[in-house]
């Protein structure tokens, strides 16, 4: 089966690469519109920025600026995902249209979102986490990240499903960027098959992080990381994920037709 794309919709003012970008939900709504044309089997709205040191947004501001979005876009026949911490969000975001729910504390931030999930009975992004943002890059310390990161991915969905959750809509996230340097993404990166082993669908967003600027000359802007993007969504593909979630949705639809035909013609 292809590699799923999930279109990144941020409508808040301060996401780390495009905060700000879309004012209102008109602009909001006609850009998710665009990125299905354009290729995304989802678009992930988010209302609420998880960049590193970001502060929080009330769920009520946070649902201001998603609910109308998700509703229209879903009115005009687009899949839609809600990313959002909150659980009061995702099941108002479910009764809108959004058919799953991207939750980036995999269900630790609130302890009413594996209830919900359960209820909606959709699918769930269950992603590794260490705390919120504004905290998150002093819990960056491990002795194997991929060992320690699986661990605690394991146990956060023995704990999902203890409440409710289906296994089988349990899709895992690795977390790259979150409470993560730049070589524990690559070494996460570098054993994706160690997840996808696991037997749960594996989402991955690499999407303009702020690791990719490894391999890219120091004067490099933020939209340069895209090309660095599609690539690791074309390797991710290979390595069996799921889906993978992005800025650039026409150069990662390109990035994973060629990677579908270079395994195609393999051997």
């Amino acid at each position: 089966m292809s590699t799923r794309i999930l279109g990144i919709l941020n409508v808040t003012p301060d996401s780390f690469s495009d905060g700000g970008e879309l004012d209102g939900a008109d602009a909001a709504i006609a850009r998710g519109v665009r990125m299905t044309a354009e290729g995304a089997d989802l678009v992930d709205v988010g209302g609420e920025s998880t960049r590193p040191g970001a502060g929080r947004v009330s769920p009520a501001e946070e649902q201001r600026r998603v609910l109308p979005v998700i509703a229209a876009l879903a009115a005009e026949g687009v899949t839609v995902s809600v990313d959002t911490l909150n659980a009061d969000t995702a099941s108002r975001a479910v009764a809108a249209g959004a058919a799953l729910i991207n939750d980036v504390s995999g269900g630790l931030a609130d302890p009413d979102m594996a209830r919900v999930v359960a209820e909606a009975g959709v699918p769930f992004v269950v992603m590794h986490w260490r705390g919120h943002s504004a905290d998150m890059n002093s819990r960056a310390q491990y002795d194997d990240v991929v060992a320690e990161v699986r661990t605690e991915l394991l146990a956060r969905v023995d704990e999902v499903v203890r409440q409710g959750v289906d296994p089988d809509n349990v899709i895992l996230d690795p977390g790259l960027g979150f409470a993560k340097n730049a070589e524990h993404n690559w070494a996460l990166l570098g054993a994706l098959e160690d997840f996808v082993d696991l037997g749960h669908r594996v989402l991955v967003g690499a999407s303009r992080k702020r690791f990719l600027a490894d391999v890219l000359p120091p004067d490099a802007g933020m939209a340069d990381r895209d090309p660095a993007t599609a690539v690791v969504s074309a390797l991710a593909a290979e390595a069996g994920a799921w889906a993978v979630r992005v800025h650039d949705v026409p150069a990662t639809r390109t990035a994973l037709a060629v990677q579908r035909e270079w395994r195609r013609h393999r051997g």
